[in-house]
């Protein structure tokens, strides 16, 4: 052997069968290796986006549901039912008080100017 290779259409590559197994079980382990990353990183970025958007929503009820423009609970609307009633009530009370110290005022100078006299 002089140290020349000829290639030709009749040349020959021998590799052991055991190293020829192995390079297929470490190009399979790689390939999957890199589809379980791949797959990984799908499925974080679908989840960052679900969530972009479930605070995005939240921050607008966040704002919004004070401010009363997404509606109220149906407590709340009861409660405000409630308050409306025993506001108007306390409204008839006010009214009935006024009378009654102007009755009181009244006698009160009716026996004023009864006493003077």
């Amino acid at each position: 052997m002089t140290g020349e290779y000829k290639v030709s259409e009749y040349s020959n590559i021998v590799i052991p069968l055991r190293n020829l197994i192995a390079l297929l079980i470490v190009t399979s382990m790689a390939v999957i290796a890199y589809f379980n990353i791949e797959s990984r990183i799908t499925q974080i970025e679908k989840d960052t986006s679900v969530i972009d958007k479930e605070i995005e929503m939240n921050s607008e009820f966040r704002v919004k549901w004070p401010r009363g423009e997404l509606g109220s609970l149906p407590d709340d609307a009861e409660q405000n039912i409630r308050l409306m009633y025993i506001e108007r009530r306390l409204s008839h009370y006010d009214e009935e008080f006024e009378k009654i110290k102007l009755k009181l005022e009244k006698v009160q100078m009716e026996t004023m100017s009864s006493n003077r006299d």
